[in-house]
């Protein structure tokens, strides 16, 4: 079914911004589980794999043409590299530069978009971009620093916002061409489980959980986390521009740490609320600012 592009836009916010919202959830159930961090990522999408492709039997479209596997495959390796690299950096550095550099990927979206598709910005939409980042640099707060031994974790984090970044032009790409959020889903999680295990196994790291509640957060990973935050934002990328798609994705930090707050205890005080606020307001600018769109395609279905 296609929708006329105002009822499409507004449902399209609304589910980047529950599925961001649905992704704060993840690095909870990260350290909430007993497994590594790459494993942990693995079982994030093999236990949802089964789901999704159930819900792709479903659908009445015709399979993706052979032409278009390479794109497809293309979206799960940059997501298996993005979960790897940044999982691997959270032991190399402070959380809070891991969680501020891998949420960069904006800064690489914008100029790539415009690369690839002549997607445009103007000035307010820059104002935006630097404000929610500057909002998210404040809601990390003094765990921020530079420090020699973590560079190497750093520049992980910042390598995994550059692949986040090709995930999200390549599932805008195709979601624009009318593949459905959950044939990208299918096929990014099948080949992130193909990828990790062995990348899990060769780094030592512990595969099965150990208990009843180590499989219960993985499987809250992959419910919550995966089926439900990393689903409604594919959806969400049918109509929104990828500059503005990853932009609204900073809304992730903002929400583990009232996670975090809220099911863990953490600090959140005056200046996490103020970060909040600017994080908010420079989204808000980057949605009311001009995004050009370049030459349209076909229409997408949801």
């Amino acid at each position: 079914m296609t929708l006329d592009a105002p009822r499409a836009d507004g449902r399209a916010l609304a589910a980047l911004a529950l599925g961001a919202l649905l992704i704060g959830f993840a690095p909870i159930f990260v350290r909430l589980s007993d497994v590594g961090p790459i494993a942990a990522a693995f079982w994030r999408c093999a236990l949802a794999w089964p789901l999704i492709a159930l819900a792709t039997t479903r659908e009445t479209r015709s399979p993706a043409a052979p032409r278009e596997h390479g794109w497809l495959l293309a979206a799960g390796l940059f997501f298996a590299a993005d979960l790897a690299a940044w999982h691997i950096a959270i032991g190399m550095t402070t959380v809070a530069n891991a969680t501020l550099l891998a949420n960069l990927a904006p800064l690489f979206v914008a100029p790539a978009a415009w690369l690839m598709w002549r997607e445009r910005v103007d000035r307010t939409f820059l104002f935006g971009l630097l404000l929610a980042l500057a909002g998210t640099a404040i809601l990390m707060g003094e765990g921020l620093g530079v420090h020699r031994e973590r560079m190497a974790g750093d520049a992980l984090s910042v390598l995994a916002a550059a692949f986040y970044a090709g995930y999200l032009l390549v599932v805008s790409h195709l979601r624009r061409h009318g593949h459905s959020a959950m044939r990208l889903l299918s096929w990014s999680s099948a080949t992130v489980g193909v990828v990790l295990l062995p990348a899990a196994w060769l780094a030592g790291e512990t595969i099965l959980p150990q208990s009843l509640q180590g499989w219960c957060v993985l499987a809250g990973l992959a419910l919550l986390s995966h089926i439900g935050g990393q689903g409604l934002i594919t959806y969400s990328m049918a109509t929104l521009p990828a500059s503005f798609s990853a932009v609204g994705l900073l809304i992730q930090p903002l929400a583990a740490a009232v996670l975090a707050w809220v099911l863990l205890h953490e600090r959140f005080g005056a200046q996490q609320a103020v970060a909040g606020a600017v994080i908010l307001a420079g989204i808000l600018l980057c949605r009311l600012a001009s995004v050009a769109p370049g030459p349209r395609r076909e229409a997408a279905a949801t």
